[in-house]
């Protein structure tokens, strides 16, 4: 079996060469990892970053720095997300976004693998996929920390007003979730990680993830080795925007953030005819509304009052003639809860009323799902109440971390918060007005805030840093729980 090339860039005496690839045989095609980081001279180190971790410096310090280094990248973090936001495309086909990702991590002289995210479903979403990167920055040993941004666009017709300097040029996919600006995010956050590679210690694994709307390259990528490969991370982060926030807050919560989902397709099989004759027919639209209406009662019925979940017919598909009654329709939708295990109960609720419903109408039916359900995204409340939180505090206008309410939309990240404990925050950006900013997600007048974009950078190498400084005592001392004073020293 021919191993995957692997170029190790010199920046570190006696560096450990970057994580395994899955091989062609188990995930597709191989990765590669490629670098441009040719010369043999080092960066220098950082001295406020080496005072951190060698526990001569403060908190305020580190702060400054970062503000400051994060100052400089304001016209990278301005062209970055608006040349993406003038190229959206879909899951799986991320190939532009890809390659504009890499070419900026090579400028900046950083070793990155390619091809993570490759789709195992093309028979039910269009595209190879394989458009994933990752790169790993720092001493290429454990502590290591992973930061996420996700890059794929949604099939929506831009009609955001404002920018027609960079509106999408991709007729029918836009950038309505954000995505473009996570991705400038953490560019911005690798530049200024690279810089002072020499004095962090321990690994910071930035992951730029395709197939985030509904393709689960998140699962994609965990599958070929996202979390298992060495130095494998301890615990990982990820932000979003929200428009339902004010600019600058950022808000999250313990425990669930985002919901598990599932999405559903029915399919009714009756007898077809004459509308004029409706008595020699088995009618399907008849069977599918009632199933429409039958399962408005899962959650009203089968859940607890405290429990919450969400069951909703999206499209109704059915006939072709206002004379003639189809032998056929079909239902699809999605159910959303705050726990796998609600899910699944749905799921199995679904099913008998479909079944039921059919069968009292004459008609044949059958439920199928989508090829992976997504879990919640989860917070995990002793990383987030010692630890995240504080940092998320430091960086929001309010000083405080604002806790808002589970969503029930779901959210690719919680394919890594079930594997190792994770925080995941929203940055608030509903304050501009022009464009407003105020406009829901997957909204085809969704625009950007751009003022947040050095504030989720500064989020990004916050958390890094002291996280692994963190693990780092915590290493140092089998004693010690998740030390308070990482946020303020």
């Amino acid at each position: 079996m021919v191993p995957a090339l692997v170029v190790t860039p010199p920046v570190d005496p006696e560096p450990t060469p970057p994580a395994a690839s899955p091989t062609a045989d188990q995930f597709g095609p191989m990765k590669v990892v490629k670098s441009t980081d040719k010369a043999t001279k080092v960066k220098p180190r950082n001295k406020v970053v080496d005072a951190f971790f060698n526990g001569g410096g403060t908190s305020e310090d580190l702060m400054q720095e970062i503000k400051t280094l994060t100052a400089r990248q304001q016209d990278f973090l301005l062209t970055t997300r608006r040349d993406l936001h003038k190229c959206p495309e879909l899951m799986y086909n991320e190939k532009k976004t890809s390659d504009y990702i890499q070419k900026a991590l090579k400028k900046n002289k950083i070793a990155f693998t390619t091809g993570w995210g490759v789709n195992t479903s093309p028979d039910r979403i269009p595209g190879d996929g394989g458009y994933g990167i990752v790169a790993d920055i720092g001493t290429r040993k454990e502590p290591c920390v992973l930061l996420r941004a996700d890059m794929d666009g949604l099939p929506i017709m831009e009609k955001t007003v404002g920018i027609d300097d960079f509106m999408s040029t991709n007729p029918g996919v836009m950038h309505a979730c954000g995505n473009d600006g996570h991705t400038a995010m953490l560019l911005a956050a690798a530049s200024i990680l690279k810089g002072m590679e020499r004095s962090i210690k321990g690994t910071v694994r930035l992951v730029f993830q395709p197939a985030a709307q509904g393709g689960a390259g998140a699962k994609r990528m965990v599958e070929e080795g996202l979390l298992t490969d060495d130095p494998q991370p301890q615990h990982a982060f990820a932000m979003n925007v929200n428009p339902k926030v004010a600019t600058g807050i950022i808000a999250s919560r313990p425990g669930t953030v985002k919901a598990a989902a599932e999405r559903f397709e029915i399919t009714i099989h009756g007898v077809g005819g004459h509308a004029a004759m409706p008595h020699l027919t088995v009618d399907p639209i008849v069977t599918a509304s009632s199933i429409v209406m039958n399962l408005q009662t899962l959650i009203s019925r089968s859940l607890s009052p405290l429990e919450s979940g969400v069951c909703s017919v999206t499209k109704f598909d059915a006939g072709s003639a206002f004379n003639v009654i189809p032998a056929s329709a079909v239902l699809r939708g999605t159910i959303r809860a705050l726990t796998t295990e609600i899910l699944m109960d749905l799921k199995g609720k679904v099913e008998q009323v479909v079944t039921s419903t059919a069968e009292m109408h004459g008609c044949e039916a059958g439920v199928t799902y989508s090829v992976d359900y997504y879990p919640p995204t989860v917070n995990d409340e002793v990383l987030y109440e010692e630890f995240s939180k504080e940092i998320g505090a430091m960086l929001s206008v309010t000083g405080e971390v604002v806790e808002i309410e589970p969503g029930m939309g779901a959210e690719d990240f919680g394919f890594i918060s079930e594997e190792i404990p994770s925080s995941y925050f929203t940055i608030g950006q509903g304050s501009g007005t022009n464009p407003p900013t105020n406009v829901g997600v997957h909204h085809p007048h969704f625009a950007l805030d751009e003022s947040i974009l050095p504030q989720g950078v500064e989020l990004h190498v916050n958390l890094a840093l002291r996280c692994l400084h963190m693990l780092g005592e915590v290493d140092s001392d089998t004693n010690c729980s998740i030390p308070h004073v990482i946020g303020v020293k």
